[in-house]
């Protein structure tokens, strides 16, 4: 099973980036799936998680900036953030996992910086 979590970077407060994340070696569509991050010196946090019906969760810290979605035909989950804040700065990382069970894979993060 792999994780490719791609499409961070450096980015000015008020821009925008879509994070992908690519899976392979699992059965994509059984998976829910979600966004955490981690900032220095923080735990790491959940952003946005989508079960494998489509519901969705939101932190209130990024309700109505950010969208997660995903591509079952191209194995790929997508997180779409816009009006970026320098509290946005975190390394992001990707996870599926099937409610119930054990299973739960991790991509390797990418990072994100906003500049103020």
């Amino acid at each position: 099973v792999q994780l490719q979590a791609y499409g961070g970077g450096l980015v000015q407060a008020g821009g925008s980036l879509r994070l992908s994340c690519a899976a392979s070696g699992i059965a994509f569509t059984l998976y829910a799936m979600g966004w955490y991050r981690q900032a220095p010196g923080k735990q790491r946090e959940l952003v946005a998680r989508m079960s494998n019906g489509g519901s969705t969760d939101y932190a209130d810290s990024v309700k109505g900036r950010v969208t997660i979605s995903r591509d079952n035909a191209k194995k790929t989950m997508y997180l779409r953030m816009d009006s970026l804040k320098a509290e946005d700065t975190a390394v992001y990382y990707c996870t599926v996992y099937l409610p119930g069970t054990g299973y739960n894979y991790w991509g390797q993060g990418t990072l994100v910086t906003v500049s103020s």
